[in-house]
């Protein structure tokens, strides 16, 4: 069974085994009983890591599990899409297209008042 992390309001951090099953519920604290939160523990140097260090373990991490093959073809195909990206920025065609382009196009729509608004655009902005 693993170990998790607890945290009560009066006694602060403890440690108690449990199910997996039993995972996200809260345990008491041996103290004073109280039902206390699980709380997942954080490593300072993960928190004070730099997100290009952070970034660059990440995308090693990946590679460890999917690794790049070179071969003859892979190298073509992959000149092939960097020469049509340089080519035809915009064209949607990417993977990091955005899934409905066209709805972020819509027209202004003009109230009484006079004041505009954008329909489905990020509400939360003020427009001027």
């Amino acid at each position: 069974m693993p170990v998790y992390d607890y945290k009560c309001n009066d006694h602060g951090l403890f440690h108690d085994l449990a199910s997996m099953n039993e995972a996200a519920l809260p345990c008491a604290c041996p103290q004073c009983g109280k039902l206390s939160a699980r709380v997942i523990m954080i490593p300072p140097d993960v928190l004070a890591m730099s997100p290009a260090r952070r970034q660059a373990i990440a995308k090693n991490e990946k590679a460890v599990h999917q690794p790049i093959i070179s071969s003859v073809d892979s190298r073509e195909d992959l000149a092939q899409r960097r020469a049509h990206a340089a080519a035809k920025k915009g064209c949607g065609c990417s993977d990091n297209a955005h899934p409905d382009r066209s709805s972020l196009r819509q027209q202004a729509i003009y109230l009484p008042d006079g004041s505009k608004v954008f329909p489905s655009q990020r509400p939360w902005m003020i427009s001027h």
